[in-house]
């Protein structure tokens, strides 16, 4: 009977003889895909190949639909996603742009420069808002919380290995029981923005309708 449960447990992890990746897993490497990609097209503008990685390109695009598409998403896969989904769309209008300039005669290494410069100053995502009553009860909150600190970290390249789940959590719902007894309301908000390459975290009491 054991043999039977592990046979059919392994006929459901692999499909056709081969693993299907979680959304984690498929997330990840679309964010490495994303990465060599960039890459690719840096050799090809400095002139290290003449053939652009359009292959990588629909490979990327392809992933970017095909986890557009998938409903299971948790928010904080969605989250992900949407930050890997909007960090391609500035690279591709980069490319778009560094390519026309190639075609228009104009120097491609001070287009992509200055494609870059300006995509700086407008890349910035909205502000990720949680509200919870008590942090301490509301695991799944913290959670999403937590995962969405963490992927904005990532994106700006900040360091995120001191910061474990348990620490994190137990920060947060001390300085939420602190802002709670200040102002003598019930909920507190959190929101995770990302503002000119660096990640903004803030707590603050919530007010309803009246915040």
């Amino acid at each position: 009977m054991q043999e039977n449960r592990l046979r059919t447990k392994f006929k459901n992890k692999y499909v056709g003889g081969e693993p299907q990746p979680t959304p984690d897993e498929q997330l990840s490497r679309l964010e490495e895909d994303i990465r060599r990609l960039r890459i690719e097209f840096d050799i090809f503008f400095n002139g290290g190949t003449k053939r652009a990685p359009y292959e990588t390109k629909g490979r990327v695009e392809t992933l970017i639909k095909r986890l557009g598409d998938d409903r299971t998403l948790t928010f904080a896969q969605r989250f992900r996603y949407n930050s890997l989904a909007a960090r391609y769309n500035a690279f591709r209008d980069l490319w778009r742009r560094t390519m026309q300039g190639r075609e228009e005669g104009r120097d491609p290494l001070s287009a992509a420069r200055a494609s870059v410069r300006e995509e700086a100053k407008t890349k910035r995502d909205g502000p990720e808002s949680f509200v919870c009553a008590d942090a301490h009860k509301e695991v799944q909150t913290m959670k999403d919380l937590y995962e969405s600190l963490i992927e904005a970290k990532r994106q700006c390249g900040e360091a995120t290995e001191d910061l474990s789940f348990a620490r994190f959590h137990s920060l947060i719902a001390s300085k939420a029981d602190g802002l709670k007894e200040r102002f003598g309301c019930e909920r507190v908000r959190f929101s995770v923005t990302v503002e000119n390459g660096h990640v903004s975290f803030k707590v603050k009491a919530d007010r309803g309708a009246t915040d």
